[in-house]
């Protein structure tokens, strides 16, 4: 079964993926950090075993022991947004639920003692709410929550407090981070109560240009306000950088045009790129392709690729650990063989 990310979406959209995040903690033990090994070891267990029939479902989930992963496999999942910085780090006992096409997991152990997760391409966030707060209730009816009357469910961060829901959704916008106004427009989506970040790093080190949008906090708002919230600026990013590469494109076509069949052909054909290089061409071949500049015959996303030539990826593609050197030339490797055949010029 193809990944999450490797479909292709059939609407036109700078929305590349959502993301609904709920942080739960069960109610007989203490937050994850305070946990001695031996009783992070029982709660993994017991949770395991309370949720078993997450393993036999319409869509199964498949069971991963964090503590039997090495190091590479821990990083390529959180490349690939699956695994936080806590799991990866994690030598203790810790588990994951993960669904075959990797759309939905249960992250066991790491900051709290349960993150469900749900991940779909474009805007959906509606729909992954719908899934959270089903998988939300199946765990509850099995685990009684830390939770309390007046701030809501308890969690190891204070900003998760309150619903514990963090929802994001990832934009990319090439046109509009480059204009001049584009920090007041940050600022903007303060005041709509939620906060952007580039996902790739800040700033012009984002290469790529690929942003993430989530509500700024959890509580004193219900669900469906956050999710109504972030919607509604995602929506409004996506009109933006729609606007800013239309007048773009009008007014200089012929430079975008080889901007965008310059990138092309370096990916085909380099024999050596650098991961930030690659990135660079990427954001231009998918911007291009949403101007209607290249068209592709197509099994794939382009972004699936953004994820694929990532270091711990790519090692995990090429079967063996890389050094820079060898990273770029099998990270080039990686890009021709699986970059999209080229079918017409709009």
């Amino acid at each position: 079964m193809s990944r999450w990310y490797e479909g292709i979406r059939e609407e036109s959209s700078n929305i590349i993926y959502s993301r609904i995040r709920l942080a739960r903690n069960w109610d007989e033990y203490v937050f994850p950090s305070r946990l001695s090994e031996q009783e992070a070891s029982q709660v993994t267990e017991q949770l395991r075993e309370g949720l078993k029939e997450a393993e036999t479902g319409e869509h199964p989930f498949l069971w991963n022991d964090l503590a039997a992963m090495n190091g590479a496999q821990k990083q390529a999942l959180r490349e690939r947004r699956i695994l936080n910085r806590t799991a990866v780090e994690k030598n203790g006992p810790g588990g994951l639920y993960l669904s075959e096409d990797e759309s939905c997991s249960l992250l066991l152990g790491a900051d709290d003692h349960i993150r469900i997760q749900f991940l779909a391409p474009g805007l959906d966030l509606e729909d992954l709410w719908k899934k959270a707060d089903q998988m939300d209730d199946f765990i509850n009816e099995r685990f009684s929550y830390a939770f309390d009357e007046k701030y809501g469910y308890l969690t190891t961060f204070p900003t998760n407090v309150g619903t514990g829901l963090k929802a994001c959704v990832v934009l990319h916008l090439p046109m509009l981070s480059q204009v001049r106004k584009f920090q007041s427009i940050v600022g903007d989506m303060g005041r709509l109560g939620t906060a952007i970040r580039g996902l790739y790093g800040e700033g012009s080190e984002n290469y790529g240009n690929m942003y993430e949008l989530s509500n700024q906090r959890s509580l004193g708002q219900s669900e469906r306000e956050i999710i109504e919230q972030v919607a509604k600026a995602a929506t409004q990013l996506n009109n933006q950088e729609l606007r800013v590469r239309n007048a773009a494109l009008n007014a200089r076509r012929l430079e975008r045009e080889d901007e965008t069949w310059k990138s092309y052909g370096i990916l085909k054909y380099a024999r050596r790129i650098t991961e930030k290089d690659a990135r660079i061409f990427l954001s231009q071949l998918m911007a291009g392709e949403e101007d209607g500049v290249i068209s592709f015959e197509k099994e794939r996303s382009l972004y699936s690729l953004m994820i694929g030539i990532k270091p711990a990826n790519l090692a995990l593609w090429a079967s063996r650990p890389l050094d820079k050197e060898e990273a770029d030339c099998v990270r080039a490797a990686y890009i021709r063989e699986r970059l999209p055949r080229m079918i017409e010029s709009a």
